[in-house]
């Protein structure tokens, strides 16, 4: 059920993206190409600050679980991919979210200064604030520190109360409504595996088939709302045969 729910709500995330990039495109390749890479840059960008508030959301209940940590691992792929050097950036990325997770004192402080920042494009702090929400419904439920945490970035947006609300209980709805759809005969052809394969095989072509369908934040741009949900209902279906064939072997 957690990774379904991971999934679901992965794709949905893009589609929030999407939504937003179909009249921002201001994050990509040729925006950046002549960024320069260091720590203290992308620290103070507001993707660095974004990064350090995923940090704080992720580890509110006291732990980044597996399931955290995939989603937060795919974003820091799509991020990394439009700087002129991905993988110092990705590993820059992956310091700020490690020095943050821990850090809960200077919270306010930082939502407030990428609130300033972002404070003039209203697609962009949904952008951020969707994903923010949807990442506290990762395990199915949000805690009481999850909403806390939320509650503070907010404010510090100076988000639009019933646009939170909205998000909110979207995410609360397709939670309680995500149901297994398909039989393990057909999981195993979906996945395109055996059943005498072990489940590292499997596991292996089931992250290949994620990595391949997954909406991409970036390849997204000026893509129609019928690639999205596709893509999004692609990979719901990946995801219910790896849970369904992943419970068969037990």
């Amino acid at each position: 059920m957690g990774n379904i729910v991971l999934f679901t709500i992965l794709g949905l995330f893009f589609y929030w993206i999407f939504k937003s990039y179909s009249k921002y495109t201001d994050y990509s390749k040729e925006a950046f190409k002549n960024f320069s890479i260091s720590k203290e840059s992308i620290e103070h960008s507001d993707l660095g600050l974004f990064v350090a508030l995923v940090a704080k959301v992720a580890k509110a209940d006291g732990k980044v679980d597996a399931l955290e940590a995939e989603l937060v691992g795919i974003m820091f792929d799509d991020i990394s991919a439009i700087f002129p050097e991905p993988q110092k950036t990705k590993d820059i990325l992956k310091e700020i979210f490690n020095k943050q997770k821990d850090r809960f004192d200077n919270l306010e402080d930082i939502a407030r200064t990428l609130g300033r920042a972002i404070k003039r494009d209203r697609a962009k702090q949904h952008q951020f604030m969707g994903f923010l929400i949807q990442l506290s419904f990762v395990d199915g439920e949000v805690s009481k520190s999850e909403e806390e945490i939320l509650a503070v970035i907010a404010e510090a947006f100076e988000f639009d109360p019933n646009a939170y609300h909205a998000i909110f209980e979207q995410f609360e709805k397709m939670v309680h409504n995500i149901k297994p759809k398909v039989n393990v005969g057909d999981a195993y052809k979906l996945l395109g595996v055996n059943e005498s394969d072990d489940i590292d095989t499997i596991k292996k072509a089931y992250r290949k088939l994620i990595r391949e369908y997954h909406p991409d934040i970036i390849k997204s741009q000026g893509r129609d709302d019928a690639y999205m949900q596709e893509a999004t209902a692609k990979t719901q279906e990946i995801n219910q045969a790896y849970e369904m064939i992943k419970a068969h072997k037990k």
